[in-house]
């Protein structure tokens, strides 16, 4: 048995894709992490938590990688309205 619309009717569907990352994708990003905390764990070597709550110790120049998407994500909802990091 077919199930078929009313005539002049149509159904929308709205597809969303959400990017999926694997272990070790978030090595290939920069991260947002307090700034009090970044400077700590770059003079004193101590891990810092970034917002999407991946823990590592900074060591790269983070103007070499793209924005970690969930933690872009996290900041705008924290700062609606706000643009930039």
């Amino acid at each position: 048995m077919s199930t078929q619309a009313a005539p002049g009717s149509e159904t929308v569907v709205e597809e969303r894709t959400q990017p999926s990352f694997q272990d070790g994708d978030a090595e290939r990003f920069s991260h947002y992490v307090p700034k009090a905390k970044l400077t700590d764990a770059i003079v004193n070597g101590t891990p810092v938590v970034a917002l999407c709550g991946k823990v590592w110790v900074p060591t790269r120049n983070p103007d070499r990688f793209p924005v970690c998407p969930e933690c872009k994500e996290i900041w705008e909802s924290l700062n609606p309205g706000k643009p930039g990091k």
